[in-house]
């Protein structure tokens, strides 16, 4: 029997200070060498996910930007995409643009990853997000709204008040891949409004299906994280989750502070482990180097 465990990363990997902890690291590290087949779920981009998991050096993928992407750990290679059809994008863009609402477009501009907002009009919390991110190499301010949809869109972020982000929520939440909840830092509403195809649930199925895993385990703590407790066979939240994650979930264990994922995953790796291997099904350690082949060349003949 093969399992695929798969973590949420802010608030449930990652400790409060946004750094997965040395604990966490060694641990899924180790794992992953034995033989885990093991990925993290997450809003944030492959950059910003891979600086506060510097620790975190095994090979596995990435599902990054809420489904949007599944990238390699390593080397940041696109293994899965999805986008919007450009003429949807740009005519949503458009309605939040012309309602007072400043989006942040994600998109590959000329073949290169970037964020794009009007730089002239942007209100505080996106400001703030933008100081945030100095230095990144994607961030792209823009003048007008011709240059804020250009390229491939695939993500687009707005940072607001409930009020003016809530309507716009409930109109494109049956036509898009929404969520709508508030940042765990910030405190500031945020709305992310995707691809219909790009959730969480949605990569996690293409990897589970890739790798020939029976069975899905999953962690988490935020209201974004439902879609992929609804699919899994065990999901468990952390003790600092939402009530309405820890109302769906397995059972509760440790908070992302005490590292409970981490001691969730070396408490019950062995027993799995046991199990699989005495009956003949379960890939143990050395066969990763295969396992990383088979990812990119499946990935590359499908999407």
């Amino acid at each position: 029997m093969k399992t695929l465990y798969v973590s949420d990363l802010d608030g449930t990997l990652l400790r409060s200070d946004q750094k997965t902890s040395e604990y966490t690291n060694e641990t899924i590290n180790a794992l992953v060498k034995d033989g885990m087949l093991f990925s993290y779920a997450t809003a944030r981009s492959w950059h910003t996910a891979h600086k506060v998991t510097d620790g975190l050096t095994a090979a596995f993928p990435l599902i990054v930007y809420n489904g949007a992407f599944i990238r390699d750990n390593a080397s940041g290679k696109l293994l899965a995409e999805n986008f919007f059809e450009k003429a949807d994008a740009v005519r949503l863009v458009a309605e939040l643009t012309e309602s007072g609402v400043r989006p942040i477009v994600y998109a590959f501009v000329e073949g290169e990853e970037k964020f794009s907002y009007q730089k002239d009009i942007i209100n505080a919390p996106t400001r703030d997000f933008v100081f945030s991110r100095a230095g990144d190499s994607r961030d792209h301010p823009v003048s007008d709204r011709e240059e804020l949809t250009a390229g491939e869109i695939f993500y687009i972020v707005c940072i607001d008040e409930p009020e003016k982000l809530l309507p716009f929520f409930e109109r494109c939440r049956e036509l898009y891949h929404c969520v709508y909840q508030r940042d765990i830092y910030s405190g500031e509403q945020w709305l992310e409004i995707m691809p219909k195809e790009a959730s969480k649930s949605h990569a996690i199925i293409q990897l589970k299906t890739l790798l020939g895993c029976d069975r899905l385990v999953v962690f988490g703590d935020g209201i974004n994280d439902l879609d992929m407790f609804h699919i899994a066979d065990e999901a468990y939240a952390v003790e600092n989750a939402v009530p309405e994650l820890k109302a769906a979930a397995t059972a509760v264990i440790g908070s992302n502070d005490e590292d409970g994922v981490a001691k969730w995953l070396r408490a019950n790796w062995q027993v799995s482990r046991r199990i699989g291997a005495a009956k003949g099904k379960l890939k143990v350690s050395g066969d990763f180097d295969r396992w990383e082949k088979e990812i990119e060349a499946m990935f590359d003949g499908e999407y």
